[in-house]
This record gives C-alpha cells, sequence and structure tokens, in this order.
C-alpha cells in the first residue's frame, strides 16, 4: 500500500525547513525531501522519530493511501 505524509504541512507549522528537520531525526535533507514526495517509505524508528518531534501520533503523520494492484 503507498504510504502518505503530512510531513511537509507539519515541518511548516513548525517553522522547520528540511535540513533542520532531518538534524532533529537524524537524516539527510535529502531523505526528509524523498519522504515528502512518497518517493521513500521511512523506516520504522524514523518514522517514531519524526512523529516525536511533532509531538504528534505516528498515524497523524503518515497514513495508508490505498490498494496496490498486485
Amino acid at each position: 500500500m503507498p504510504l502518505g505524509n503530512r510531513l511537509k504541512e507539519l515541518r511548516a507549522a513548525k517553522s522547520l525547513n528540511q535540513q533542520q528537520l532531518g538534524q532533529l531525526v537524524g537524516a539527510s535533507r535529502q531523505t526528509i525531501s524523498l519522504i515528502e514526495r512518497g518517493d521513500y517509505n521511512p523506516s520504522i524508528t524514523l518514522a517514531l522519530r519524526i512523529a516525536q518531534v511533532f509531538e504528534t501520533p505516528v498515524e497523524e503523520v503518515f497514513y495508508l493511501t490505498g490498494e496496490e494492484e498486485a
């Protein structure tokens, strides 16, 4: 299933750029960019770190968008 996210929206609300968020969670700016675009699914650990930064459950940051065809 494709993974959607609200990362860009949450990041803007906290006035963080991609580089700053990456530093907070131990990832590169490029990784944050790929996650925001939906081109990369984060590990569970990274997803949890991101959710911690925004003080929200991981389900508020990431969500399933629908069924993939097999």
